[in-house]
């Protein structure tokens, strides 16, 4: 093999890893998006959740004996 046919087979090589790499970035580009976009959903349902259960708290009366510890704690 002569030194342009070796050098041509390392630079083939060389683009085929770089393509590879440039679908690898670009998979795992779209996954970390994906779950930013996730996490941004469930913050807002937790937040939700959060505000929902404060008003339950606030309208179902908390400080009815029912609800409040006894003194011993």
């Amino acid at each position: 093999m002569s030194e342009i046919d070796a050098l041509d087979e390392r630079l083939r090589l060389l683009e085929e890893k770089v393509a590879f790499q440039d679908e690898t970035i670009e998979t795992l580009n779209q996954t970390v998006t994906d779950q930013w976009k996730l996490i941004d959903r469930l913050k807002k349902r937790l937040k939700d959740m959060d505000d929902q259960i404060y008003e339950l708290e606030n309208n179902a009366g908390m400080n009815a004996p029912a609800n409040q510890k006894p003194p011993h704690y």
